[in-house]
């Protein structure tokens, strides 16, 4: 099992945000400036984040940039930019900066002490699949868990700013990652795509990145976090609520404190459980460090968010499915992951 000092981090944008502070030699070895985020391999190393899942994620719209394509009928422009992202993951392993976790013997080295940061490669926004049938290849290749719409939605169903549900194609992608053993992500679907998708999938579900909405219900950021309803559905089927960092995910009006990350913890573990809510932090997901909350700037400073859900009644054991367990347990339900 996994040590209890470490984290596991449910979602970070890491191949993005290289590409952003480099585009032609991009890496996380150097310290980023504030502006431009608090995520590097350093800051990882120094707050323990041993693993975390690292996206793949395709920016709408923004052709010019490494990670981006022109529109949704833009099939090859899509494939090629989360390809880049991929390919950037694997030279990475292939330096020693990371290890991608392929098999669960993968992470259970890395949690006990074993080599470089553990990465999950989760696809943020399924367009850079182009069909169904390639589904197989991205889990060959490594992407273990998908998710299919960013904000703006995608080929296959609606996002949290674009309403709509699974499209006909999208049935027959999550129908294709059910049959090549990945995982879904709940996080930026629409509430259509969402209830599409929990009718739909056979596979495990887990949300990401999302809080509750019961405590924004009124947010313009609403529909980015989980009903409860569906919050209760994920939970029922083993799934996991990861908790998002960005400042204005967890409070309206002011900047975020670290005591509104406990309250959105404690409201998901209404739906999920205690032992089901983890880390999803989104840090740097396009943000600075402005945009964390006070006393949490940096992975470097999750100790202070233990100390915070000590002080709020989390047991040592309930903090500890919140540092590790939670994530650890969801992979082992999912099938890519389980072949030696």
């Amino acid at each position: 099992m996994p040590q209890h000092d470490i984290w596991i981090d449910g979602h970070l944008d890491l191949a993005t945000i290289a590409f952003d502070r480099n585009a032609h030699a991009p890496c996380l070895t150097t310290t980023p400036k504030p502006h431009e985020g608090a995520v590097s391999f350093a800051s990882l190393q120094a707050g323990q984040v041993r693993a975390c899942f690292a996206t793949i994620y395709t920016a709408f719209g923004a052709p010019e940039q490494p990670y981006g394509y022109r529109d949704h009928n833009d099939l090859d422009g899509a494939h090629a930019a989360g390809v880049r992202q991929l390919e950037l993951y694997e030279a990475w392993e292939q330096e020693g900066l990371v290890r991608i976790v392929r098999t669960m013997s993968d992470l259970e080295q890395t949690i006990a002490g074993e080599g470089p940061l553990a990465i999950v490669i989760l696809m943020e926004c399924a367009d850079p699949i182009r069909s169904a049938a390639e589904v197989p290849w991205w889990i060959e290749r490594g992407v273990r868990m998908i998710g299919l719409s960013w904000s703006h939605g995608s080929r296959y169903s609606g996002g949290n700013a674009r309403d709509g549900g699974l499209t006909d194609a999208g049935r027959d992608v999550v129908a294709a990652i059910d049959d090549a053993g990945g995982a879904h992500d709940a996080s930026h679907l629409s509430d259509a795509a969402l209830d599409d998708l929990l009718a739909t999938a056979k596979g495990p579900i887990a949300s990401s990145h999302s809080n509750s909405r019961v405590l924004l219900p009124t947010s313009r950021f609403q529909t980015r976090h989980l009903r409860r309803e569906h919050a209760e559905e994920i939970a029922k089927r083993g799934g996991v609520a990861g908790v998002n960092l960005y400042g204005k995910f967890l409070a309206e009006g002011r900047r975020a404190h670290i005591d509104d990350v406990v309250a959105h913890a404690n409201a998901l573990a209404e739906s999920f459980g205690k032992r089901h809510v983890a880390l999803g932090s989104d840090m740097d997901g396009g943000f600075g460090v402005e945009d964390l909350p006070e006393h949490l700037e940096g992975p470097n400073h999750l100790h202070a968010l233990d100390q915070a859900l000590a002080d709020a009644g989390w047991s040592e054991d309930e903090r500890t499915a919140f540092r590790t367990d939670a994530w650890h347990q969801f992979l082992t339900t999912i099938p890519a992951l389980q072949i030696s």
